[in-house]
């Protein structure tokens, strides 16, 4: 149970000290504009909301540099192959690189709300110095620069006036305006519903993020936060010359202050993220340029396309994925799937089924459709990025591995499951890994004949190998009709299964998760066991609970390593 708790407690330490950054920069920076003596007659006008907005900026500016280093993939395909990060609990914290992503979007979005509260608090209060009801020391800021050899420190400089004429006169309030826009369609699309509904719609309005950092870099050019500048602090004592604003213009100590707007610091923050990610699509686009040779195209019964391909230079390991693009579809559009090919075979290989607009286009394209395949030379060109490491890849770092796969989520364990065959059965390698637990959750068995016919292989060669102790496999059907189950039970005591043709029977209904963590604790008393997962949330909720439930406290006793599939 130690070491996950380690790895537990270093996902805390990296958001808590996420979070510790993020407030450090928030505090020190309203602290700063609270007291900072070139802005007391900023304050005079603005209040605190000054102090609030510019805070904000920064801590926005801050989580824009972090947000597209996680999913830089070929940057963490880089990181997860040094020595330092390839074991352990720092390599489980990259595979929760989407989850890090999305927590620093909802802090852009609380920062940017903050941000945007503030400035209309700010555009409010510089309309009203204007008015005739201004009176004081607030009255004559915001008359300066109405005279020759006089700098302003109001950008509104006319009344009567309304919020909205002021915003869209300026480069800050137009690019504002884009900034927010941009920022609701980005997080809207990216919805878990939209994301299922429609992909595409989640692919392209992910891309407004080009919009967004370049508004945000032009943002502030219009420096329209203004201070007092560091010459006019020398002539000028504002302890003293506050008191004495009647005299500004006849007492010689205290000469009309001097302002200056505040340099725009949002490019210093980006750059770098935005230079990588650059180098990031430039890799795509040289592996795009790369030549992917398709060799064997599958049509199964269940409406799933298999795709058999090969490219120059293509090194994969079990559990990684890559990312297909068709231009006969889109040109822009790279869509994720998972390898289903094991690394000793000479191709790689993806399973495709109908979940979009998307990937309808592509099995009508290549044929899925038709009764005849189509020719490999006929077939539409596709492209290649990729592999990209995932959670899967760390299987064989443990002496025992349990998968579990719900619905769509068993295609990850495809390719695992072959290369097991491969280094099991072929390979004279000794393994670490001795024993695999294999659990598949599904509504509907024939949505995946393909993955089925692969079980009923493995198990067939391993039973000619000796070796059927080496994967223990447990299938549970969710769903099933009257006709169904009328026919199951007119075949329960033939000797292969009526649904799956294996001979480990199908069991009816969802697993007891107590039950079989406590039987797999039983069976490997002193082990380090690896829990990988791939499917919905609420399931993923529940195994990391059986993890930490039946880990021991004890280090000679057994522990559970949980890792989630993600991409």
């Amino acid at each position: 149970m130690g070491c996950w708790i380690l790895s537990e407690c270093l996902s805390i330490l990296l958001v808590l000290s996420w979070l510790g950054v993020n407030l450090y920069l928030f505090i020190d920076t309203f602290c700063w504009y609270e007291e900072e003596e070139s802005f007391h007659y900023t304050r005079v006008i603005l209040g605190s909301a000054l102090a609030w907005a510019r805070a904000s900026a920064l801590c926005l500016n801050f989580n824009c540099m972090l947000i597209l280093l996680p999913i830089s993939r070929n940057l963490i395909s880089f990181i997860r192959g040094t020595s330092i990060c390839c074991r352990g609990p720092w390599r489980r914290q990259l595979d929760k690189n989407l989850q890090f992503h999305k927590l620093v979007a909802y802090g852009i979005a609380v920062n940017a709300a903050i941000h945007i509260v503030a400035h209309f608090f700010n555009l409010e209060r510089y309309r009203w110095s204007q008015s005739e009801e201004a009176e004081g020391l607030q009255a004559v800021l915001s008359k300066l620069g109405n005279t020759p050899n006089e700098s302003y420190l109001n950008p509104i400089r006319t009344f009567p006036t309304n919020a909205t004429t002021e915003l869209l006169r300026t480069i800050a309030g137009i690019t504002g305006l884009v900034i927010s826009l941009a920022l609701i369609l980005i997080m809207t699309s990216s919805t878990e519903f939209i994301r299922h509904v429609s992909y595409e719609l989640f692919w392209y309005m992910h891309h407004v993020f080009i919009v967004f950092f370049l508004s945000l870099v032009i943002h502030g050019t219009s420096q329209i936060v203004r201070g007092q500048t560091p010459e006019s602090l020398l002539l000028h004592n504002v302890t003293f010359c506050r008191e004495h604003y009647a005299e500004w213009y006849t007492e010689a100590q205290c000469p009309v202050p001097q302002f200056s707007g505040k340099e725009p610091s949002a490019w210093k923050w980006v750059v770098g993220p935005v230079v990588l990610y650059a180098c990031e699509r430039i890799i795509r686009f040289w592996r795009f340029q790369q030549e992917v040779v398709i060799t064997k195209v599958v049509s199964h019964p269940s409406g799933v396309l298999e795709l058999h391909m090969k490219k120059r230079g293509f090194k994969m390991a079990p559990g990684q994925y890559i990312l297909v693009q068709c231009p006969a579809i889109s040109s822009l559009e790279w869509h994720p799937f998972t390898l289903t090919s094991a690394p000793q075979e000479d191709f790689f290989s993806v399973h495709i089924r109908a979940a979009g607009d998307w990937t309808t286009a592509l099995l009508k394209a290549f044929g899925a459709e038709r009764q005849t395949p189509e020719e490999p030379s006929s077939l539409p060109r596709l492209a290649v990025d990729g592999p990209f490491g995932a959670a899967l890849t760390d299987v064989f770092h443990y002496p025992v591995s349990v998968c579990i796969a719900a619905g769509i989520g068993v295609t990850p364990f495809a390719a695992l499951l072959k290369s097991i065959w491969y280094k099991c059965c072929e390979s004279q390698t000794q393994l670490k890994l001795s024993k695999v637990y294999f659990y598949w959750i599904c509504r509907d068995a024939t949505a995946f004949e393909w993955f089925a016919d692969l079980l009923l292989l493995l198990e067939t060669r391993m039973s000619e190998q000796g070796k059927t102790h080496f994967l223990s496999y447990h299938i549970f059907l969710t769903g099933w009709d009257e006709n169904q189950a009328v026919h199951i039970a007119l075949h329960w005591d033939a000797s292969t299964d009526v649904i799956t043709g294996l001979k480990q029977k199908t069991f009816y209904g969802r697993p007891h998760w107590n039950n079989e963590f406590k039987q797999i604790a039983y069976n490997h008393p002193s082990s380090s066991i690896g829990v990988f997962f791939c499917g919905p949330k609420a399931l993923s909720k529940t195994l990391r609970r059986m993890c930490r439930l039946y880990s021991s406290a004890d280090p000679r006793g057994v522990h559970f390593y949980y890792n989630k599939e993600s991409f």
